[in-house]
């Protein structure tokens, strides 16, 4: 089994570049299955969730190439609908193929997904959407046996909250569908924006992504298109993360600075200085962090709950009790209790974290319980006095690529063996 070794305690300074959103080449990758011709993804990560998704697409009769971080798509002609269990386990998001497929084939089977165990995801509001824009979804035992007779037809759908997959998955589905679909209270995540821009260069007719109401005009078809991931904001907070932690200095290239105006902010009242540029953001942090105050995660464009973890292991350290507030899962706090090896102060309550700040962190031997858990164990490993061991890298296998070798370019002494 695989490990990460971290000997912390180090100073980051230098550049690092941000690779491609994660949350925003899934949902892109499953839309190229409604496209018939060739898709041409630029800047799709090297990553777990990505291969999974790549892996699907191919059992679905689809033609795929990788080049570097440019993933070629070809789904001229399907040959499948069904997508086995061992694939829809590898990620928590597999379902949004679900609205992609139907469209495509007017039926589809699959199973519930996998991935992190972060509480439960209203996969419900997925198919009740679904079920809205004519799909009849019969559930048996875990598998979900979906058809519908010709076209899906446009509808008005409003959504109780404003969920990324659930607004994913119908605008895949209602892109072809007959007649005009609305979305009420959709969710605004750059990454919804990302998805519209796609299926619009695909022939798509979408209005309003990245606003609350969402309307989309059905097509016949859609063809093959051209696209440029959006960078991951995600991986960008992590790495502000470890320098705000580690005192550093980090310039980070390619990332969209406007997408990270929550987190800017909580990075700010630690203290960080903030230097956005044109596509780079460089955040230089004092010897020491200071209390973040009450951070809450909200729906975009609130503080994101990705970056909850980064930023608690990073306030560990503060010289001031801080406070999270999780809205979103309900069980995102599994990983504190690693944290808790390492020396840190944190006492959770329900969906409640208070974080007193310690002057050290020391090294430990921790396991990565989820994918954001585990950027947090980086981030306190990099601060830590000593050696930090993290196995269980699995998970953050699913959302970063290349961690070691960017971090070991700004001064990290870190290794995976």
């Amino acid at each position: 089994m695989a490990k990460i070794y971290i000997e912390g305690g180090r100073r980051l300074e230098g550049e690092i570049r941000v690779h491609g959103a994660k949350n925003s080449a899934l949902p892109v990758l499953a839309a190229t299955l409604l496209c018939r011709g060739v898709s041409v993804i630029h800047n799709c990560p090297p990553l777990l969730d990505v291969g999974a998704s790549i892996r699907i697409l191919e059992h679905l009769g689809c033609i795929c190439q990788r080049e570097g971080s440019t993933v070629i798509v070809d789904s001229t002609a399907l040959t499948g609908m069904d997508i086995p269990d061992t694939l829809m386990r590898e990620m928590r998001s597999s379902i949004v193929f679900l609205g992609a497929i139907a469209a495509r084939c007017g039926q589809a089977r699959l199973s519930f997904p996998g991935g992190c165990e972060l509480g439960p995801r209203p996969i419900d509001l997925h198919l009740a959407a679904l079920r809205q824009l004519g799909l009849t979804i019969e559930e048996d035992h875990g598998l979900l046996d979906c058809r519908v007779e010709g076209r899906l037809r446009g509808t008005s759908i409003h959504l109780s909250i404003p969920s990324v997959g659930a607004t994913e998955n119908i605008l895949l589905a209602a892109s072809t569908a007959r007649g005009r679909t609305v979305i009420h209270n959709a969710a605004r995540e750059p990454e919804i924006s990302d998805l519209a821009d796609f299926l619009n260069r695909a022939g798509a007719c979408i209005r309003g992504a990245g606003s609350d109401v969402i309307e989309i005009d059905g097509v016949y078809d859609l063809h093959g298109a051209e696209h440029t991931v959006i960078p991951d904001r995600i991986i960008a907070a992590t790495y502000m993360a470890a320098a705000a932690a580690t005192g550093g200095d980090l310039l980070l290239r390619d990332v969209e600075v406007s997408h990270l105006t929550a987190v800017l902010d909580s990075f700010r009242t630690a203290g960080c200085r903030i230097e956005p540029g044109l596509h780079t953001l460089r955040i230089t942090a004092p010897r020491r962090p200071h209390s973040v105050g009450t951070v809450r995660t909200m729906a975009y464009p609130g503080f994101p709950t990705d970056a909850q973890p980064p930023m608690l292991a990073m306030s560990t350290l503060a010289d001031g009790p801080s406070v999270f507030v999780e809205n979103i899962f309900e069980n995102r706090f599994k990983y504190v209790d690693e944290l808790a090896r390492m020396g840190a102060r944190v006492k959770v309550e329900g969906r409640v974290a208070v974080v007193e700040g310690v002057p050290a962190l020391s090294g430990a031997t921790v396991s990565a319980t989820d994918l954001r858990g585990g950027a947090a164990l980086v981030v306190a490993g990099l601060a830590a006095s000593g050696v930090t061991e993290i196995d269980e890298l699995r998970h953050i296998d699913r959302g970063y690529a290349d961690l070691e070798e960017s971090l070991r370019q700004v001064g990290a002494n870190i290794k995976r063996e």
